[in-house]
């Protein structure tokens, strides 16, 4: 293994990526990776340009639903079109500088998805607990100034941990067990010492797991608390109807996560299994959500109604004699 020296670390001039490569069928799994790649590319592009071009759309729940599609989409080119590289054309080698703006971006746009999630369930739970406060509350102002501060926020703490696998030396192996440069399997490579490594790891998952999940439980807490509160069933049915598009998009995103999470904390996953549930963890939801949006919300599905309405109407040519 090629080594290069940077004052007092050491460090592989490439890593292997070799998560995938000792599953069966695997050809199977790229294909699928195709599919995938392209239904949330295209998905998340259709959401991203509705939401720019048509006015209905411009409200501030909005402007979280396009940072959440932006998010998908990033993460979604970060993350397959390596993972494609890598295993289907058995390219496996990445340099060390790749190895680290492929963690940056990977990681930066899933800590976006994770916080744009709980601006969303913080905008669901004004608009049913508070809903004469609500245009008051969440205006363009707070989403536009909230989301600055989501990403500037993520695009730091990343760079910061990033950063420092820089301070670590790798002299033994260079073999990435993921399927792509991952924080934890890199870090763990190092032989030298790695603690606060491990400690921003532990920081990461209480930062973009467990706190978001507990903030958007904590959220629909106070939902229930507020359709309690309305007498009639069709009133409840009406505005919990409102939040069941996000209610799947964070099932979609956190509980894959949390369920590998609890399995590989009780080794009851074999290290294949672990990398293949993790990865579908990765590239399912920016997929399922543009779909879930289109499906589930009115106004998006107004705004395509109106646009093949517009597109299949006979053109009527008026001839005046």
């Amino acid at each position: 293994m090629s080594l290069s020296h940077n004052m007092s670390s050491m460090y592989p001039e490439y890593f292997f990526i070799i998560g995938l490569s000792g599953i069966h069928y695997s050809n199977y799994y790229y294909m699928f990776l195709c599919i995938t790649y392209f239904i949330s590319v295209s998905g998340n592009s259709l959401v991203l340009v509705l939401i720019a071009l048509y006015r209905s759309l411009h409200s501030p729940k909005y402007i979280g639903v396009f940072n959440l599609a932006l998010a998908d989409f990033g993460e979604t080119n970060a993350l397959i079109p390596n993972m494609m590289k890598t295993f289907l054309f058995d390219s496996q080698y990445i340099t060390y500088n790749a190895c680290l703006a492929n963690m940056f971006f990977v990681h930066f746009f899933s800590t976006v998805q994770s916080f744009a999630l709980v601006v969303l369930a913080y905008d669901r739970f004004i608009a049913i607990y508070l809903p004469l406060r609500y245009h008051l509350i969440v205006n363009y102002t707070f989403m536009y100034l909230i989301f600055l501060i989501v990403w500037a926020f993520n695009a730091f703490m990343v760079a910061l941990s990033v950063s420092l696998i820089t301070r670590l030396s790798f002299c033994e192996s260079n073999k990435i067990y993921s399927y792509y440069c991952d924080y934890g399997p890199v870090y763990r490579l190092a032989c030298n010492d790695n603690s606060m490594n491990a400690l921003i790891a532990q920081l990461y998952t209480a930062l973009y797991v467990v706190a978001p999940s507990f903030i958007i439980v904590l959220s629909y807490l106070g939902i229930f608390l507020a359709l309690s509160k309305i007498t009639t069933w069709e009133g409840r049915l009406k505005a919990l109807k409102t939040c069941i598009s996000h209610l799947l998009l964070v099932g979609s995103f956190f509980l894959p996560i949390i369920c590998i999470f609890i399995a590989t904390s009780t080794n009851s996953l074999s290290s294949n299994t672990r990398v293949l549930s993790t990865s579908l963890a990765h590239v399912i939801p920016p997929m399922l959500h543009p779909i879930i949006y289109v499906l589930n919300t009115a106004e998006i599905k107004d705004v395509i109604r109106k646009i093949f309405k517009n597109r299949c109407s006979p053109v009527r040519i008026n001839i005046s004699k």
